[in-house]
């Protein structure tokens, strides 16, 4: 008799699978310089403990709650609070990858000038614009590689992330093996006793940057379908948690300490634009290789930037329009070429990136800036979507609909929706917090705090005008505001009549 059971998964092989598209080396160098070098230390246990450990477990109730469902989290707040609220959830986890997307092709220029100069010089000695315009003819070409569906670059993308990973691992492990091989590798000795060192990080200004590190952690709701596959969930899952927990402290901590012994004095402010090339730069000079590490690198992050813009470009709307009721979206974004990929929705796409990736070249004076700026606004834009996992979980959690289910965080129902409310407040109190920083004594400064302010209003607000439009357009699908499909085919065919009609009375 044929066995037809999904085989379960061990908790360990779920962990190796969480951490490789979550963890990053730009994750330990973003927070290196925001937190003054080994000033990050502390923070980055706060978060992980306080904020990224409740996150991951609350995540891996809902998945275990709802199992039937596609895993997502419109797909969670549909079922606790409606269909209508999970479409604005699902276009705020569409939508907030938009400035994601903008700062990829600046990042491919760095990766490149490092590839073919050895050096950050080539970026920084050009002007915003130029840097912005070039980033944005490189972003259309993505587009056109986009639309011809090459299905082959997501396969790559996962090999060249994995490659990007075991970098960052490797840059850890060798910089602590480097005086071993070699004797007259020296490092900065690191004061281990001096509050100074520590603290370092503790102040407003980095209390105003936590979106940074929120960012680096967040994404784990994509583990979630996971769950059930588990051998005995409610003991497995926790594990699993606690094991990401290890890695990513391990990585962030270990970094960020292998940095502080390579880069000892005062950081520059192009270390946000090419510190980890130094970085590995550093590294192949302690074991006479020149720079064969940074050159590697470099070549990675041109792949995995070019593959992930395409990636992310397809995959999000695939899941966006493939889940959403045609209530709330107008017909024309569902339109499809020969190749499968909806060719609206990849050009609003295109129109909102584009966007995105010239405006702050207009106001922002320096290449250096721009690239910190960039990063910002994503901090700022990318964790909005955690929002309604916390949302969906408090709502979860008032329900009471969860005492089935083979994994729970907690059982009770008042603690389950604190640490919801907890999880959203500090998500909250980052993204608007890195609005408002910004020097207000400058009218660069002022250009920033207008586009933090904006860009997000803008982005979420069109969610809210797209079910108006789809009203309008698909109006005579509906029938007191239900949505009838065999109403929306019939409306198609009378078109294509017409059309046909139109053209024979043109012949």
């Amino acid at each position: 008799m044929k066995d037809n059971s999904v085989k379960k998964m061990h908790w360990l092989t779920l962990a190796l699978m969480s951490f490789v598209p979550l963890w990053g080396f730009n994750n330990i160098t973003q927070g290196f310089f925001y937190y003054n070098g080994m000033g990050a230390i502390i923070p980055w246990i706060v978060v992980l403990v306080l904020y990224f450990l409740p996150y991951a477990l609350m995540v891996g109730e809902m998945g275990a709650v709802f199992k039937k469902s596609s895993g997502g989290v419109s797909s969670w707040v549909n079922q606790t609070m409606g269909r209508r609220i999970a479409f604005y959830a699902g276009w705020t986890y569409w939508v907030v990858h938009t400035p994601y997307l903008a700062q990829k092709p600046t990042r491919i220029l760095v990766a490149l000038g490092w590839l073919f100069s050895g050096n950050g010089n080539f970026v920084n000695g050009l002007a915003p614009i130029i840097v912005q315009g070039v980033a944005l003819i490189m972003f259309i070409i993505a587009i056109f590689l986009t639309l011809r569906g090459l299905n082959f670059l997501k396969h790559l993308s996962s090999v060249v992330g994995f490659c990007s990973f075991f970098m960052s691992i490797l840059f850890i492990l060798m910089m602590f093996a480097a005086t071993a091989i070699n004797k007259d590798v020296s490092f900065a000795a690191i004061n281990w006793g001096s509050s100074d060192t520590w603290l370092s990080g503790i102040n407003i200004n980095s209390l105003l940057n936590l979106s940074i590190l929120i960012l680096a952690v967040g994404g784990c709701e994509k583990m979630a379908p996971y769950v059930n596959h588990l051998e005995k969930p409610s003991k497995g899952f926790p594990k699993v948690m606690i094991t990401l927990t290890i890695m990513v402290a391990f990585c962030a901590l270990l970094g960020t300490i292998a940095l502080a012994m390579m880069f000892p004095t005062g950081i520059q402010k192009e270390f946000l634009a090419n510190g980890a090339y130094e970085a590995f730069r550093n590294v192949g000079n302690y074991y006479g290789v020149g720079n064969l590490f940074t050159y590697i690198y470099a070549i990675l992050e041109t792949l995995l930037n070019m593959t992930v813009i395409i990636v992310s470009i397809d995959a999000p709307l695939r899941v966006l329009l493939g889940s959403t009721d045609k209530e709330f979206v107008p017909g024309w974004l569902f339109k499809k070429n020969k190749k499968g990929v909806y060719i609206n929705g990849v050009i609003l796409v295109a129109i909102i990136v584009s966007i995105l990736i010239i405006i702050p070249a207009l106001g922002i004076g320096s290449v250096d800036s721009m690239i910190k700026y960039i990063i910002e606004l994503n901090s700022i834009c990318m964790p909005l979507r955690y929002l309604w996992v916390f949302l969906a979980y408090i709502m979860l959690k008032k329900s009471g609909e969860f005492a089935n289910a083979e994994y729970t965080l907690t059982k009770n129902r008042g603690f389950g929706m604190l640490l919801g409310i907890w999880c959203f407040a500090i998500t909250a109190y980052a993204c608007v917090s890195q609005m408002v920083t910004v020097d207000y004594g400058t009218a660069e400064g002022i250009f920033k705090l207008v586009l933090n302010l904006l860009t997000p209003l803008i982005l979420l607000g069109l969610g809210l005008i797209l079910p108006v439009i789809a009203r309008r357009s698909n109006g005579d699908v509906y029938i007191d505001g239900k949505y009838h499909p065999e109403l929306d085919e019939y409306n198609l065919e009378i078109q294509r009549l017409k059309k046909e009609a139109a053209i024979k009375g043109h012949e």
